[in-house]
């Protein structure tokens, strides 16, 4: 399916999107994107319908045609501080402010948005399966957040991040069970199940 590539012409557009809300490790990783309204690639989708090595060819694409791009991240102790939801928004609002280009409007993945940032807004509900450049956005973040936590599983490989990316898979669990957890896990959620914890699975 094609996404559009705007949702009014006529104004500067910014894309963001978050990934990793549902990891038990690592920050939580926002991008936001602004495409030329004229751009068109029908490759570009949500980056969770799309193969690791196609994100990861249309990381370059993105960035070369863009008229401004930015990652920006949440730290594991921001989202232990704010909670999980709120370290998005702060990892979208970061990344929005570090854009070269001052946008008109933003386009936000999801149902709510809360900043403190001056620009008007549009809510879209999967959002990275309707608009380019939150799908575009989806990609840079998704991207980056894996790499980072591929560097990561280097010091502590008992999880399996370089597979799983910190979401709570059977290995990242039995490596919580068998090695205790480490500065990257987030201590507000829950590890493992509560069976696990009781040493009843």
């Amino acid at each position: 399916m094609t996404l559009l590539p705007y949702l009014e012409a006529d104004r500067i557009e910014a894309g963001s999107d978050e990934v990793g809300r549902g990891c038990l490790a690592g920050p939580v990783v926002a991008a936001a994107v602004i495409l030329p309204p004229t751009y068109h690639n029908p490759r570009i989708q949500d980056s969770k319908k799309l193969k690791k090595v196609q994100r990861e060819s249309l990381v370059q694409e993105i960035k070369a045609v863009a008229l401004g791009w930015a990652i920006a991240e949440a730290s594991v102790a921001e989202i232990d501080q704010i909670n999980i939801l709120n370290a998005s928004f702060l990892a979208m609002e970061r990344a929005i402010q570090q854009l070269p280009q001052v946008p008109d409007h933003l386009l936000i993945d999801g149902n709510r948005w809360k900043s403190s940032l001056p620009y008007s807004y549009t809510c879209v509900i999967k959002g990275d399966g309707k608009l380019a450049s939150i799908a575009a956005a989806s990609i840079l973040a998704k991207v980056y957040r894996d790499e980072l936590m591929v560097r990561i599983a280097q010091e502590f490989p008992f999880y399996g991040w370089e597979q799983n990316a910190g979401y709570p898979t059977k290995k990242h669990r039995d490596g919580i069970v068998s090695h205790g957890s480490c500065a990257w896990h987030r201590k507000s959620f829950q590890l493992l199940s509560p069976q696990l914890s009781l040493g009843l699975e």
